[in-house]
C-alpha cells in the first residue's frame, strides 16, 4: 500500500486526504492510547472484512459498532475534540478502551505494532 499524501487544515482539526476532509485524531492523546485505539481500529475493520463475507447483519452491526467506537475514542466521531474540555476528553478515550478491551482484549505487543501504521501518523 502506498502512502497517501495528508495535508492538514490551517486550524488544525482536520486532514485532507484524495481531496476528502476528515476529522483528526485528537491531538492530546497520549501515544499508548492512540496506538490502542488504533490497534482496536484495524482488528475491528479486519472483522468487518471477514464477517461481511461469512456472517450474519447482527455480527456485522457489532463489528461496525466497535469501528465507531475505536473512532469514537480517537476523537473522530462524537462530539468534536475542540468542544470538549481536556477531562471530558480523556473520559471519552477512556471509556472507550474499557468497552473496547472488554469486546475484544488487546493481543500482546499490538500497541507496538500499530503504533506506526496509522494515516494520522503525521498529525
Amino acid at each position: 500500500m502506498t502512502r497517501r499524501d495528508v495535508e492538514h487544515t490551517p486550524d488544525g482539526r482536520w486532514i485532507v486526504v484524495d481531496g476528502r476532509r476528515w476529522r483528526r485524531q485528537d491531538p492530546a492523546l497520549p501515544p499508548e492510547v492512540a496506538a490502542r485505539l488504533r490497534s482496536h481500529l484495524g482488528r475491528a475493520r479486519a472483522a468487518v472484512r471477514t464477517v461481511r463475507r461469512h456472517g450474519t447483519e447482527e455480527e456485522l452491526r457489532a463489528v461496525r459498532d466497535r469501528v465507531g467506537l475505536a473512532k469514537l475514542g480517537l476523537g473522530e466521531r462524537g462530539t468534536p475534540w475542540w468542544e470538549q474540555s481536556s477531562a471530558e476528553r480523556e473520559a471519552r478515550w477512556t471509556d472507550a478502551l474499557a468497552q473496547l478491551d472488554a469486546q475484544a482484549p488487546p493481543e500482546p505487543d499490538d500497541a507496538a505494532r500499530s503504533a506506526g501504521r496509522s494515516r494520522h501518523a503525521a498529525d
